[in-house]
């Protein structure tokens, strides 16, 4: 049975490249069109596979030929795909992208299929949340299965990660069971109130989320300055990589993955903060969500670049 169990959405991604992103009303042509798989669930459960964790996934596609193909290629990845239902009647979710020259993106996203990932289908699936030794989470499928996942991890003492994201308010019911949470500077400040500008308000930010919710480890992802890290009380920037950006979609997913990967081969915190760093850093550099996601090998090189200084 997998170490790692992700619990998430899955969509298959349109993405254009553009020179800007079109005004209202305007009509642009793009320079680049592809079609690949996406889904923060999906994203970061790829990525982990991809980095050499042992990964399953729940997640929720449609009845669709597109939902058939994106199951076979994460399953080429050397993804457990047991766990994700195909559900008749409904579509495969799924997200129009824009990605302008600067490597930012614009995002649109329908759930289809990933609505329908009920806390009975994460009930029906516990062993694979019992036999985890840790269960990744974002907030593109419904709360109340998010609810039902994480309390059915905290019964078996397997370890809770969400990734906060996209950003909204959540019930205590949720963030009591959550160890460790990785928002970003948005997320934090919609959580704690604290708009995270400097790294004072990031400290701020992750001891709000120690002290009201009881959560172990914060990491507050802050772009190019790096990682908060926030530990018993006790926080630190830890700076990333500086590459040049192509295209920044699913750099978070890439280093929520990779981080967690690192982390379940018993590396340290700080050790697994800059294997996901690194990851999200070669993402970045790439086009496209899951295509986007480099290999093991590539990832750790970049790490090494840093301890040869």
């Amino acid at each position: 049975m997998a170490t790692l169990t992700v619990l998430g959405s899955i969509n298959v991604d349109y993405v254009m490249q553009v020179a800007a992103f079109p005004r209202p009303g305007q009509t642009i042509e793009a320079k680049r069109y592809q079609i690949v798989g996406g889904g923060k669930g999906a994203n970061q459960a790829v990525a982990a596979a991809k980095l050499g964790g042992k990964v399953a996934m729940i997640g929720c596609v449609g009845d669709d030929a597109i939902g058939a193909q994106l199951t076979q290629e994460f399953a080429a990845t050397g993804l457990d795909v047991s766990a994700i239902t195909a559900v008749a009647g409904e579509a495969t979710g799924l997200a129009m992208i824009y990605v302008d020259d600067k490597g930012e993106n614009s995002i649109g996203i329908w759930p289809g299929a990933n609505g329908c990932l009920s806390p009975q289908l994460a009930s029906a699936h516990r062993e694979f949340i019992e036999q985890s030794q840790l269960l990744l989470m974002q907030l593109e499928t419904p709360i109340e299965t998010l609810i039902e996942a994480a309390a059915i991890a905290k019964a078996a003492n397997t370890q809770v990660v969400l990734n906060p994201a996209p950003a909204k308010a959540l019930p205590d019911a949720l963030l009591a069971h959550v160890d460790i949470i990785t928002p970003n500077e948005t997320e934090a400040e919609q959580l704690t109130g604290i708009a995270v500008d400097t790294l004072d308000d990031a400290d701020r930010a992750a001891q709000a989320l120690h002290q009201r919710f009881g959560i172990d480890m914060v990491l507050i992802t802050m772009g190019k300055r790096g990682v908060w890290l926030s530990q018993a009380g006790q926080g630190q920037l830890l700076a990333g990589f500086e590459v040049k950006a192509v295209d920044t979609t699913a750099a978070g997913d890439t280093f929520n993955g990779g981080f967690v990967t690192a982390l379940l081969e018993g590396q340290s915190v700080i050790d697994a903060v800059a294997f996901g760093q690194a990851a999200a850093a070669m993402s970045v550099t790439r086009v496209g969500a899951q295509s986007s996601i480099p290999s093991r090998d590539e990832a750790l090189a970049l790490v090494n670049t840093r301890a040869s200084l």
